[in-house]
């Protein structure tokens, strides 16, 4: 059998990524770093957008999905009158307008634009229609129509205007909801058309800019190929904000071997959370073992890390 190549390293990397490369290049450059067996990322940036990419290494990409569900956070920057195929500085004009909506006329929009809303998606975009690519699609020109999707946006704040065809948003919400949707659709709730000049992740899930790093800036030398393993944070780092329950020993052996633990032992210990599916860290003293469901009057393992 064949030796993966690299190392087999476990833990989370946050990188500040900057504008004009990929999520998919930032993985590659990751993995070669670090010589590292296995590398993914914690939730896909535009190539324009900077700011938090989380990078999973090893078994931390057995815990992606949790990051992918927690909060995020971005800052964007709005230019107004005029539209582009992309619905960002890289694409196309398509329409331009000369109305220049005031703060309060923006401010009024934002209220439609936040809860749970339905949003049609950017053309340019990876969602796949009949198993091709739409922003593949696009750039072929048959720029498909794609159907509004649920989505949910906790907070949408004007933050600053700094000219008339200038306004920077800063948006709280779950995974799944497009930054570049949000500041077409808020233009034309306005009468105007408008698209994306910069973008920034603040934060994702526990991550905050405060953890990231700029993976150009790791130096590596002769003595020194490859950057630290030092540098990446625990796999258990992404699971933090999720609601724990302690477990005894004998409990925790239990579980490692795939056995439900009754309701009714723990009843003392569990977290009080208000929906019954919401996934629970599993602890033995300071190690997270996995994440389990409540279900049937048991709580029973999902991931065991």
């Amino acid at each position: 059998m064949r030796r993966r190549r690299g190392r087999p390293l476990d833990g989370w990397l946050v990188i500040d990524k900057p504008s004009g490369v990929t999520s998919t290049q930032m993985v590659g450059r990751a993995k070669r770093i670090f010589d590292a067996q296995k590398v993914g990322h914690g939730g896909t940036l535009d190539p324009l957008a900077t700011g938090l990419l989380p990078l999973a290494f090893g078994a931390a990409t057995k815990t992606v999905p949790y990051i992918m569900d927690g909060t995020k956070i971005y800052r964007f920057t709005l230019k107004l009158g005029e539209a582009r195929d992309s619905d960002d500085a890289d694409g196309n004009v398509t329409e331009v307008s000369d109305v220049r909506p005031t703060d309060e006329e923006l401010r009024a929009a934002l209220p439609a634009l936040t809860g749970d809303i339905m949003q049609v998606p950017p053309v340019f975009s990876a969602l796949k229609v009949a198993g091709e690519r739409s922003y593949d699609m696009a750039r072929e020109g048959r720029a498909p129509e794609l159907p509004p999707r649920p989505a949910r946006v906790d907070r949408f704040e004007l933050i600053e205007r700094p000219d008339a065809d200038t306004a920077i948003f800063e948006v709280e919400s779950g995974k799944g909801v497009y930054m570049r949707a949000l500041a077409r659709d808020v233009a034309l709730a306005c009468g105007t058309v408008g698209h994306i000049t910069a973008l920034r992740r603040l934060r994702v899930g526990p991550f905050t800019e405060a953890d990231a790093i700029v993976l150009d800036k790791i130096v590596l030398n002769d003595d020194n190929p490859h950057a630290s393993p030092e540098l990446l944070r625990p796999v258990s780092t992404a699971l933090a904000d999720i609601p724990a329950v302690a477990l005894t020993k004998d409990e925790a052996v239990s579980l490692l071997h795939g056995q439900a633990l009754s309701l009714v032992d723990l009843m003392d210990r569990l977290p009080q959370i208000d929906n019954e599916d919401a996934p629970i860290r599993a602890m033995e003293g300071g190690r997270v073992l996995g994440l389990c469901r409540r279900e049937d009057g048991f709580l029973r393992p999902v991931r065991i890390l």
